[in-house]
C-alpha cells in the first residue's frame, strides 16, 4: 500500500487548544513495499504519523493518502473498508486482561472474516493453528491459551506483534515494537517483522528509539524532530552529525553509536531506559 502525506499537520486529541501541531506540514511519499524507519526525540511526533496514517487520526490541515484514496473523503462503509487493509499496532497493545492469548492473537485477522465467523471464534478460536505459528515466529507459542493477564509486558508487546501475522494488511504501522524486550528478542522481533513484511510485499513503517537497529534494518530513515521532517535519506547517508543535530538537548535519550565520538557529536540511542510498568521474561 502506498502512503502520502501532503503538507499535512495534526494535533493530538488531547492536546490543548493553543498547543502546537504534533505534526507539521508533513511532506513525504511511502511507496508500496517498502520498509521505512522514523527516528527522532520523544514528542517529535512519530506516533501521530502512524495514527494520521492508519486514518484513526484526522488530520488538521492538508491531507494523506492511502493508494491514492483520502480516506476522510469517504463513505463510513468504505473508510472501515480501507482501515481493513493496514495494521496499526501501538506500542502498548490494547489488549483485554480476561483474554486468551490465542483470542487477542486472531483478532488481527477480524477485518478479514465475516461476522458469524467472528462470533464464533470468541466462544471456540477459529484459525488456532494459525495463531500457533504467529506465536512462534515471536517464542510465545507455549501461551497459547495463557490470559493476557498472566503475561508480563514484553509478552503482551510480542502478542501485539503476533497479530500482524495474522492480518492481510498491505500496510503494517508499528510503533515502537522494541520498547519492552530484551536484546536477543528485540532482535527476533524486527527479523520477524521485516523478513515476513518483505515476503508479503507489505509496506512497513516502524517507529524506533533504538538508532543502531534502525540503521542496520531498514533501507530508509525519516528522522521527525518538533513534529517536521529533518530528514529522509537512506540508512548509509545517516550520518553522526546528522543523529546529534536530529536529538539536539536530548542527551538523555542518547547512548554510544561507533563514529560519534570520531565526529564530536553525541551519541545516539540505543536502547530506552528501563520502564518499570513494563517487563520481559
Amino acid at each position: 500500500m502506498r502512503l502520502v502525506f501532503s503538507s499535512t499537520s495534526a494535533r493530538h486529541p488531547a492536546a490543548r487548544a493553543d498547543a502546537p501541531a504534533a505534526l507539521r506540514s508533513l511532506d513525504l511519499r511511502i511507496e508500496s513495499g517498502e520498509q521505512v524507519a522514523v527516528i527522532g526525540p520523544s514528542g517529535a511526533g512519530k506516533t501521530t504519523m502512524l495514527q494520521v496514517a492508519a486514518a484513526a487520526l484526522r488530520p488538521a490541515s492538508g491531507a494523506v493518502g492511502l493508494d491514492g484514496a483520502d480516506p476522510w473523503s469517504l463513505s463510513a462503509s468504505a473508510l472501515r473498508a480501507l482501515r481493513g487493509r493496514l495494521f496499526l499496532a501501538p506500542q502498548t497493545p490494547p489488549l483485554p486482561p480476561r483474554q486468551r492469548v490465542v483470542t487477542a492473537v486472531l483478532a488481527g485477522a477480524l477485518p478479514q472474516r465475516s461476522l458469524l465467523t467472528s462470533l464464533r471464534s470468541w466462544v471456540q478460536p477459529v484459525g488456532v493453528d494459525e495463531a500457533h505459528a504467529a506465536l512462534q515466529r515471536f517464542d510465545l507459542a507455549d501461551k497459547l491459551f495463557d490470559r493476557v493477564d498472566r503475561l508480563s509486558g514484553g509478552e503482551r508487546q510480542r502478542v501485539g506483534l503476533a497479530r500482524v501475522l495474522c492480518s492481510a494488511a498491505g500496510l503494517w504501522l508499528i510503533d515502537e515494537p522494541l520498547s519492552a524486550l530484551d536484546p536477543t528478542r528485540s532482535q527476533l522481533a524486527i527479523d520477524t517483522l521485516t523478513q515476513e513484511a518483505r515476503r508479503r510485499g507489505a509496506t512497513l513503517v516502524a517507529t524506533l528509539h533504538q538508532v543502531n537497529v534502525a540503521l542496520e534494518r531498514f533501507p530508509r530513515i525519516i528522522g521527525l524532530r518538533d513534529g517536521a521532517l529533518a530528514f529522509d535519506l537512506p540508512a548509509g547517508e545517516v550520518t553522526p552529525q546528522r543523529l546529534a543535530q536530529l536529538y539536539l538537548r536530548h542527551e538523555h535519550e542518547l547512548a554510544g553509536l561507533p563514529g560519534a565520538g570520531a565526529a564530536q557529536a553525541p551519541a545516539v540511542p540505543t536502547t530506552p531506559a528501563p520502564r518499570s510498568a513494563m517487563t520481559c521474561r
